[in-house]
């Protein structure tokens, strides 16, 4: 019984953090199209390769962990997600307003890491390891969208 509740609480986490990331590059997906901005393009796209490198991550990860699947965001999910992009730059594609858009998600992506690395103690160093790299990357594009604010 506790490999079932210790497979599960990895099952978990890992989960949460796929989440995360999943989310992040969908959001950069739906808003490449509508950025005019040769160098925030350049910026996202980058940002986007990253967010991919560590969705594999997890997904090897899970596959090693026997980890019947990670579960992305579920299509409610994605479809609030995608509405609330689409809505937003409707009338705004102004390139301080994505920066604006990707700011506020990055912001929260940032939290989420550090409460899932409270909220997930003595889980799986594997996943730490992984969430501490996406928290560290969040912080960093924080960094490297700021300028496009002004």
């Amino acid at each position: 019984m506790e490999e079932k509740v210790k497979k599960e609480n990895l099952e978990n986490y890992l989960n949460a953090v796929y989440q995360n990331i999943k989310t992040a590059a969908q959001s950069i997906d739906d808003l490449l199209p509508k950025v005019k901005d040769d160098n925030l393009k350049k910026e996202l796209a980058s940002q986007q390769d990253k967010y991919l490198a560590l969705q594999k991550e997890c997904e090897v990860l899970a596959q090693a962990e026997k980890l019947e699947k990670i579960k992305d965001n579920n299509w409610l999910e994605k479809a609030r997600l995608w509405s609330s992009i689409n809505l937003s730059t409707l009338t705004n594609k102004t390139t301080r307003h994505i920066a604006e858009m990707m700011l506020f998600g990055t912001f929260m992506g940032y939290i989420t890491c550090v409460k899932d690395l409270s909220d997930h103690r003595n889980i799986s160093k594997e996943v730490d390891e992984i969430l501490t790299k996406l928290k560290e990357f969040e912080r960093g594009n924080i960094d490297s969208l700021m300028p496009y604010l002004v």
